[in-house]
């Protein structure tokens, strides 16, 4: 079902082109609001726009947003995806890189709940149709621990879990340098970066976001840093470590050093969901599990250990 929604142009985009503000205004790529104006789903007052239009400020904006495609989940098995943990309630896999958590428009790769049903486990059928079961997510190469509901139960007690912040995520990073405070607080909103090519971004109109982090060992080109996240934004650990200028290292996407990133053999970022402790939904009790390093993460390590 389509949804049409109806904005004024704030002041604060008078005179930015109309693909631009629609970016901002909606959450969406500079592309795909191109794609809807060129399909005539945009008004500016009730004419059809270009996107290349000056947008004014107190405008009425039309927007109608074609319902997104459902994904097809490709039931198959993961290779090298862990299961550390399983009850009537809950199964929490060990998730390796190049791995989404659930099927999304334009992902072709092998995802946790794909995997999960291909290999005969349930899951709650809560949420949408691609998700059912995701109480939250990792990135598709961010590897480590990751909870997935199976009773309906587990699904909204966990759900809510995550909402009042009561889940324990540890993660380990590489960052590139050494951060100056060793320990310290990032508190900087977060959204989708201006450029629309799908980066996220420290932005004054994003989300609010707050990462910690401490370091536990520095290197003479990097350092290891834990890091406890109070919120849980697309991309968020790798934002705010490049925002610090230490992006994690093997990071393209967020402006690691491509040499450094090569003598480390990494090929994607070096970030690791390490620990994950929350109470359990069916009795309350705290539960904790544990992820060691992949192979690929302990080689770069043990590179820099050497030099």
């Amino acid at each position: 079902m389509s949804d049409e929604r109806v904005v004024d142009i704030p002041e604060g985009l008078e005179g930015e082109r109309l693909d631009a503000a629609m970016a901002r205004l909606f959450g969406l790529s500079r592309s795909r609001a191109a794609e809807l104006i060129a399909e005539g789903n945009v008004l500016v007052d009730g004419d059809p726009g270009m996107k290349s239009d000056r947008v004014l400020a107190g405008s009425e904006l039309t927007v109608t947003l074609p319902p997104p495609p459902v994904p097809v989940i490709d039931e198959l098995p993961v290779p090298g995806m862990g299961i550390v943990g399983e009850d009537d309630d809950i199964i929490v896999v060990d998730k390796p890189r190049g791995v989404a958590a659930h099927p999304t428009p334009g992902w072709t790769g092998p995802t946790v709940l794909g995997g999960l049903l291909a290999a005969g486990h349930t899951v709650a059928t809560s949420g949408a149709a691609e998700r059912q079961g995701i109480v939250h997510r990792l990135d598709a190469n961010t590897t480590g621990l990751m909870v997935v509901a199976k009773s309906e139960r587990a699904y909204s007690l966990l759900k809510q879990a995550f909402r009042d912040r009561t889940v324990d995520k540890t993660y380990h990073a590489l960052v590139q340098g050494h951060p100056d405070p060793l320990r310290g607080t990032v508190d900087a909103p977060i959204g989708r970066h201006p450029s629309g090519d799908g980066r996220f971004a420290v932005v004054s109109d994003g989300r609010p976001s707050v990462t910690h982090y401490d370091t536990l060992e520095a290197f003479r080109a990097a350092s290891l840093v834990t890091v406890k996240l109070e919120t849980g934004r697309t991309h968020q650990i790798r934002v705010h470590m490049s925002a610090l200028r230490h992006p994690c290292c093997g990071d393209f996407l967020y402006g690691a050093d491509p040499a450094l990133a090569k003598r480390l053999g990494l090929t994607r970022q070096w970030l690791h969901a390490v620990r994950l402790a929350f109470d359990h939904p069916s009795d309350g009790t705290p539960v904790a599990f544990e992820s060691k390093y992949p192979d690929d993460l302990q080689r770069a390590l043990d590179t820099l250990a050497a030099d």
